[in-house]
């Protein structure tokens, strides 16, 4: 294998930057997607209804096996509207996973609502349904839970959902990364009241933006459709009787994702052995692949994901915004493993920071479970890390995972990582 070595101080790369930047996961175009823009442009659809919108409403309620689907502008608009038809009110509230991205908590503060962030479990690294139990007994009163499926792995839906109905909340499910994952045969993005799903630039399937907010309520899905487009009233003028948002997909992007879709299988078996290939390249280093329950799930591998054996972990400390390390034989951490990949023109990135260690929602309610299964409002035991969201955060990372990526610069980013473990 070829690494880099350190010589009197002078970094010797026995490795070329690679010329074109190998992306984390970066759109994936077809040919398709420019004929149906092109379309809604020549027929000078270019508003927020056209007949693009309309087919991916159709194909994504076919695909998911969800009623209604209604095409927003985003995934946090899908979110928002999520909380918004759960009824939160000011005060309320909502349960929702900790380690994620701050979409999927942000629109239950829009709304006024209370996030209690529940910690994560390590069989899937997401929502642990023990930790959600305990909350319950803590906050009887939360109307709402919200669980994202991190990195397009299914979350333990039943055991949630479950949960959800003995205390008489309302489910959510955050759906943004998972589009085409499984749990139990079934899609995700059904198994909330509400689900939201989105299309970023970086999703499996993308628009560049847009979003899509998926009932099997016809009700919620026309006052979704109504809010989305300024709650204006069915009149001959501009009626407005409650508060509405600019938020209805535009049929240009509708048609990006529309051209999308019949690739979704082909992308995810792309993802697919990229994740297969990390994992049997790096089985040698005391390090191990985002987990997923392999008998009752199937992910769409949209990010493949590490994390280093706790025992291999050299000194790293992290600030809110600096990170640094010192460097141990046989030794690495996330910090190292990044700031390496980025000399080669690689990008990779730190797992998602848990919402309870953000800045804005420390002072937020966070319920773990420790060894006896007992619940805990704070983050910290006798001064150790008692969270294991926080640990993963420490430990791991997202490893470049672009479909455009070849098994030959796959396999060179593989021997890069071995090469910070020396």
């Amino acid at each position: 294998m070829l690494y880099y070595s350190m010589n009197e101080g002078i970094v010797k790369m026995k490795f070329k930057p690679f010329e074109s930047k190998i992306w984390l996961s970066s759109p994936t175009r077809h040919e398709e997607e420019i004929d149906f823009v092109r379309d809604a442009i020549d027929k000078n659809w270019v508003t927020t209804a056209g007949e693009n919108i309309n087919e991916v409403e159709k194909s994504i309620a076919e695909l998911t096996g969800c009623k209604y689907a209604v095409g927003l502008s985003c995934g946090t608009a899908s979110l928002h509207l999520c909380v918004k038809l759960a009824g939160i009110k000011p005060g309320d509230y909502v349960m929702a996973s900790d380690m994620t991205f701050d979409a999927t908590v942000n629109p239950i503060v829009y709304e006024g609502g209370i996030p209690v962030f529940i910690d994560t479990e390590y069989d899937t690294w997401n929502m642990d349904p023990v930790a959600l139990e305990k909350a319950f007994e803590i906050y009887p009163q939360a109307k709402a839970v919200i669980v994202a499926n991190l990195y397009g792995t299914p979350a333990k839906l039943d055991e949630i959902s479950e949960i959800c109905k003995r205390h008489g909340a309302v489910l959510i499910e955050d759906a943004a990364e998972s589009l085409g994952a499984t749990y139990k045969g079934r899609q995700t993005g059904t198994f909330g009241t509400y689900n939201a799903i989105s299309f970023n630039g970086n999703k499996i399937i993308t628009g560049s933006s847009g979003g899509m907010l998926l009932t099997d309520s016809l009700e919620a899905a026309n006052k979704a459709r109504k809010w989305s487009t300024q709650s204006r009233e069915a009149a001959p003028w501009y009626q407005h009787e409650e508060l509405g948002y600019n938020y209805r997909m535009s049929n240009i992007i509708a048609g990006v994702v529309r051209g999308q879709l019949p690739y979704l299988e082909q992308h995810i078996a792309q993802k697919k052995a990229i994740y297969e290939r990390y994992k049997e390249g790096l089985k040698d280093l005391p390090v191990a692949m985002n987990p997923f329950d392999p008998v009752n799930s199937v992910p769409n591998y949209w990010l493949s994901c590490m994390i280093i054996d706790e025992n291999s972990m050299c000194r790293q400390a992290r600030s809110d915004r600096d990170a640094c390390y010192s460097s141990e034989p046989e030794k690495s951490c996330p910090t190292e493993i990044l700031e390496t990949l980025a000399k080669y023109n690689v990008e990779g990135r730190p797992i998602w920071k848990p919402m309870h260690m953000q800045p804005m929602y420390r002072m937020n309610p966070f319920i773990v479970r420790d060894g006896n299964g007992r619940a805990r409002t704070n983050a910290y035991i006798d001064g150790k890390a008692a969270d294991v969201g926080m640990d993963i955060f420490n430990r791991g990372l997202c490893l470049p995972s672009d479909n455009k990526m070849t098994p030959e610069q796959q396999d060179i980013i593989i021997d890069i990582i071995h090469s910070c473990f020396e």
